[in-house]
């Protein structure tokens, strides 16, 4: 029996990286997923046909998490196609390094409309949407907050508000069978930190110098944590934070 078997999974931001790799092995341990996508349809449409060519089911549904009605039609739209929800992987995320001389408004409000207002507005429609057995949410944050680099004032700032967000709703919503954690990666090769010119920079090797395991992360690294607390296997966590990023802190 797999582990996640006729399970309802949202995963927001999945078209590419992170979010890619954890609907895919979500859907391999039987859960039924939620591509969620801003503006890669292609992307989104790829990683559920990768869904389908390995017996799994899937569906790519459109929305910015930022916007209220976006969120709620995502929601309406995953529990017409596959009924009550189950878990919800808050991945949808952006970014922007800059010192502190360069930080406009717009970039405070991009970052914190996506990272932060995105996370509490897909929680609050997941809430309402989980069935009587309650639910997990995983929310995936950053070490930033703890390696806080210099240049990430802002987006730093949105990761510790994941960090907060995470133990405040783990102690609301435990009465209702709902578990609230959070996955807080390091750097991890995906398509956005390639295009960020993260990869193959002083960034990249300055990060490996300083990561016990001596590499940077792959999606594959991080998938099989959100499988561990979307299952029964971590029936008994909730408000936790895994720091995933090597041994870097």
């Amino acid at each position: 029996m797999k582990k996640l078997a006729n399970k309802v999974a949202v995963v927001t931001g999945a078209s590419k990286g992170i979010g890619a790799g954890i609907a895919k092995d979500l859907a391999a341990e039987g859960a039924l997923v939620v591509v969620n996508y801003t503006s890669s349809k292609e992307g989104a449409e790829k990683v559920v046909a990768e869904i389908e060519a390995n017996g799994g089911k899937a569906v790519a549904v459109q929305g910015d998490v930022s916007k209220p009605a976006d969120v709620e039609r995502l929601f309406a739209e995953a529990k017409n196609t596959f009924g009550a929800i189950d878990i919800l992987v808050n991945n949808a995320g952006v970014y922007k390094f800059t010192g502190i001389e360069e930080i406009t408004e717009d970039e405070f409000h991009r970052q914190f409309n996506t990272n932060v207002l995105g996370v509490l507005l897909s929680t609050r429609e997941a809430v309402k949407n989980f069935g009587e057995n309650g639910g997990s949410v995983i929310n995936i944050g950053s070490v930033v907050s703890r390696i806080t680099p210099p240049g990430s004032s802002i987006y730093t700032a949105t990761k510790g508000a994941v960090d907060a967000i995470t133990q405040v709703l783990s102690k609301e919503l435990g009465a209702r069978k709902i578990r609230v954690n959070s996955i807080n990666p390091g750097i991890v090769e995906t398509e956005g930190t390639h295009a960020a010119g993260f990869i193959g920079s002083e960034f990249q090797k300055n990060a490996e110098q300083t990561t016990p395991l001596g590499r940077i992360g792959q999606p594959g690294d991080i998938a099989p944590l959100a499988v561990f607390l979307a299952s029964d296997d971590s029936r008994w966590l909730t408000g936790e934070t895994l720091l995933a990023g090597g041994g870097m802190r």
